[in-house]
């Protein structure tokens, strides 16, 4: 177990504490992943949560429809063209996800001790003795004393609207449980996890399809993260039906780890994703919750090493309803900074909760001071031990740029780039510094038209911790000569400038390709 790395910088004097924090341009290096929905969904508020730091925005489609996904997206549209803040979209996959059914939508009562048959009988009415769900072979699937945890918000823990259940019996295709809790459910629709039970069903279901090959392909989506992820096999399926999709052959796959089946196949799964989201609403309960700080803090170290964007999320699940968050989850936002996230997903906190703006404000802030006294000396000399030598051409120069960058205390590293890849293996160093990822547009074709890269790539940078994206004039081309570099670069100081990073007399890095070879320079500004 790697933990060492996640060290504070010592020593923090008790009376810096109390000082305020400076306002900064970027709210945090860590991002903020936010779910938009019946409370976000406003140009007026989506507007508040890109400026408040949100970088990408979640679709879930487990929620809502297609239509009204789109009426959403087309007012984020808007809201990005109005305080010109870039934002990424992802799509949320419902995968193989159990689902009580309740036509009538009335109020569901189960009181502890009584008994409730789970019955995939669909044309049964849902009732406190019987509940239809979605899946034919629970009864094969589960066993006596066997835990199911079942709610209208499942990703909330609401104990009020959520229920565990124990199997007492198996009735040929039905499963008698005891219910365990008093809980009243109420809505059309509750989601149901059996605790470490395999589900025979599909990782990437028809309804995710058709989704992702109506409403995905039309908005280019820039992210699909992919629910249930339980096999490396899971996430080349999916990357082999993006590929079929004109531009989605583009878009990133976020493994989404929920349950014992997918921490198993780990080290697999990250070799094949592009990142990957610990989704611990799920995994608090598959895992005894004495484990779930142990699989964070594992899987965060080996996404780092590995230079996979890691996501966290159920944070600060109690500004759902309140203003504030609990002391508990303010010093959780904080340890999964210091444990290596690079980003934060707020679900019901924005997509339901009263509050999303001031949540996403919040933990921001909260992202920010993490950052202050996060080892980045420790973590750095274990990062380069973890990869050893000899080091590949663009790991040591990334490495390099970044040494460099710390040594003559440089306000910003600006790294030119046509795939990402070498922005990304920058920020993998965790940089004090921010990272401007200036992408040079590349023109290509299908044979069918031209067009340029780069619009991609800018905005899949949005989910790096320390990566803020500039998308370079199209009329520089990648390969360019000295004198076209120093234009963008002349572009990049400008932006710098004026988002106030960068200041007179400051040093910059430089990290770009001048002809075949990959410079590293460190310039510093007059007046």
């Amino acid at each position: 177990m790697h933990s060492s790395h996640l060290l504070l910088e010592e020593p923090i004097r008790m009376a810096s504490i109390l000082e305020p924090s400076k306002a900064s341009f970027f709210p945090a290096m860590t991002k903020i992943v936010g779910t938009l929905g019946p409370r976000s969904q406003s140009v007026e508020i989506i507007s508040g949560l890109l400026k408040a730091g949100m970088s990408v925005a979640r679709f879930d489609f487990s929620s809502g429809d297609a239509e009204a996904h789109e009426r959403t997206l087309e007012n984020l549209k808007a809201a990005v063209k109005s305080t010109k803040k870039l934002c990424a979209v992802m799509l949320d996959t419902v995968g193989p996800e159990l689902q009580v059914v309740n036509k009538t939508g009335q109020a569901i009562s189960l009181k502890e001790d009584d008994f409730v048959t789970l019955t995939p009988d669909l044309e049964k009415e849902a009732s406190s003795e019987l509940l239809p769900i979605n899946f034919t072979a629970l009864s094969k699937a589960v066993k006596k004393g066997d835990t199911i945890f079942m709610g209208k918000y499942l990703f909330t823990g609401s104990e009020t609207t959520s229920v565990w259940l124990e199997v007492m019996e198996v009735k040929g295709d039905d499963v008698v449980c005891a219910i365990k809790h008093t809980a009243t459910l109420d809505g059309t629709l509750f989601t149901l996890h059996a605790s470490q039970v395999h589900i025979d069903m599909p990782t990437l279901s028809e309804r995710d399809k058709e989704a992702i090959s109506t409403w995905g392909v039309k908005n280019k989506i820039d992210f699909l993260s992919l629910s249930y992820t339980r096999h490396a096999e899971d996430v080349r399926q999916a990357r082999e039906f993006l590929s079929k999709l004109g531009d989605l052959y583009q878009t990133q796959i976020f493994a989404k780890i929920e349950n014992v089946e997918g921490l198993t196949h780990f080290d697999e799964i990250l070799q094949e994703a592009d990142g990957i989201i610990l989704s611990r609403g799920n995994l608090g309960i598959d895992l005894p919750p004495e484990k779930v700080f142990l699989f964070q803090k594992a899987a965060l170290y080996n996404c780092n090493m590995a230079g996979k964007p890691a996501v966290v999320t159920r944070v600060v699940d109690s500004m759902t309803n309140n203003l504030r968050p609990t002391r508990a989850e303010a010093t959780d936002v904080a340890n999964a900074v210091l444990d290596g996230s690079d980003a934060i997903l707020l679900g019901a906190e924005t997509f339901r909760g009263l509050y999303p703006v001031e949540t996403i404000s919040t933990v921001g802030k909260i992202c920010a001071e993490a950052e202050k006294v996060f080892n980045q000396d420790l973590y750095f000399k274990k990062t380069v031990k973890y990869v050893g030598e000899p080091m590949s051409h663009l790991e040591s120069i990334a490495s390099s740029a970044v040494r460099a960058a710390i040594k003559v205390k440089a306000s910003v590293i600006i790294c030119f780039t046509s795939s990402g890849r070498a922005a990304r293996l920058i920020a993998k160093y965790r940089p004090t510094m921010p990272v401007l990822s200036v992408v040079i547009p590349r023109l290509k074709t299908n044979h069918i038209k031209w067009s340029f890269s780069g619009a991609f790539e800018a905005r899949q940078s949005l989910i790096v911790r320390g990566l803020f994206p500039m998308l370079a004039d199209p009329r520089h081309p990648a390969e360019s000569t000295n004198a076209t570099n120093e234009s963008v670069l002349r572009v990049a100081l400008d932006h710098g400038k004026a988002a106030g990073i960068i200041k007179s007399h400051d040093r910059v890095v430089v990290c770009q390709k001048v002809g075949d070879a990959s410079v590293v320079k460190i310039i510093e500004l007059e007046d």
